[in-house]
């Protein structure tokens, strides 16, 4: 595919992250956001010249696949080279070290990441994927991107639902926006100003409600959306006449260099058990498909019917999609009995 094939809707995200220097995208499932984003970013760094560094904060699966595969799909992206800083510190430095466009971190190393620059943060344009994931005032990861938020030119932030659990949660992830030119310069005063204190424990307070007006219907919620509706967009799968009726979202999980090896050496011991390969049946062909199955999965099956796990990595996948969801309901399907146990714990 190549960027004639993006939607009308796409374009407008497209249009919109050219056109702000900070900006959020609120798209559902499906819409687009990683596409779109590229798509921008190619015109930022190669038509307009602005930056020549990427730093993009995502999930670690997404950071693992999904930016990659985006890239490798859309003809009009494959010229961007990725470089993803995983793995343990020495291979996150040589990945930092990488001649590429776009950077990939996970945001459990965003911390690590700014201690290794310290002021010499290199990243012009920043774009944090899955930015709800950021509305904890209080953590670690919304701290050091605080603290070098300065030095970045443009920021993009990336999230279904920004604010599942209330508005409240709004204000760490605008601040990483736009420094709190909207919502304003900390989160005391953006209580203040919107909310009033609900339950709480002697002088320890528990939760906070949005302020009503006279009693009713609150005009605050409209003021806080109206104080970010310059820079942020919403859009919902349902509201786009284009799209079909369901959305067919591939998501491959690929499993680590260990667990790959382990796979592999599974197989071969499943098929030695067996005897030689053109002796095998068809019924032990299909138990072997079903034990391999089992393993992809994350857990296999003994003679006693009992499971023994050995890697998460689809249950990490599932996770990350869940919280992208933002609350939102999500219907899963399983294979094996033991994929039910695994994922209700």
């Amino acid at each position: 595919m190549n960027e004639s094939s993006l939607h009308n809707y796409q374009r407008h995200s497209v249009d919109h992250i050219t056109e702000h220097p900070a900006c959020g995208l609120f798209l559902g499932l499906g819409l687009g956001k990683t596409v779109s984003t590229l798509t921008a970013i190619d015109k930022l760094m190669n038509d307009h010249l602005e930056f020549s560094k990427v730093l993009v904060i995502a999930p670690k699966k997404a950071a693992e696949d999904t930016w990659k595969a985006e890239i490798e799909k859309w003809e009009h992206l494959k010229h961007l080279k990725i470089s993803v800083v995983l793995g343990t510190e020495k291979q996150r430095l040589l990945a930092l070290k990488a001649k590429a466009d776009i950077f990939i971190i996970n945001r459990e190393n965003v911390a690590w990441l700014v201690a290794h620059y310290g002021g010499a943060f290199p990243f012009e344009c920043l774009v944090i994927d899955e930015l709800s994931s950021f509305k904890n005032a209080k953590s670690i990861r919304f701290k050091a991107l605080r603290t070098i938020r300065p030095k970045i030119k443009r920021v993009i932030g990336l999230t279904g639902t920004p604010a599942p659990n209330g508005l409240l949660d709004l204000w760490p992830q605008l601040y990483l926006l736009d420094q709190g030119e909207r919502l304003g310069k900390n989160l005391t005063g953006y209580r203040q100003k919107y909310f009033d204190p609900g339950k709480r424990n002697g002088h320890i307070i528990y939760e906070y409600n949005l302020k009503k007006d006279n009693g009713g219907p609150s005009i605050y919620e409209k003021q806080i959306y109206e104080q970010i509706g310059d820079i942020c967009i919403s859009m919902k799968a349902k509201d786009y006449l284009e799209l079909p009726a369901r959305i067919d979202r591939l998501k491959e999980v690929h499993l680590s260099e260990e667990n790959m090896k382990r796979y592999n050496e599974f197989e071969k011991n499943l098929i030695l058990s067996m005897g030689e390969v053109e002796d095998i049946s068809v019924l032990n062909a299909a138990g072997l498909t079903n034990k391999l199955r089992q393993f992809a999965n994350g857990a296999v099956y003994d003679a006693d019917k009992k499971w023994h796990e050995v890697h998460d990595e689809k249950l990490e996948a599932l996770a990350e999609d869940m919280e992208a969801a933002n609350g939102q309901p999500v219907l899963v399907f399983y294979q094996y009995q033991h994929d039910l146990e695994r994922i209700l714990h």
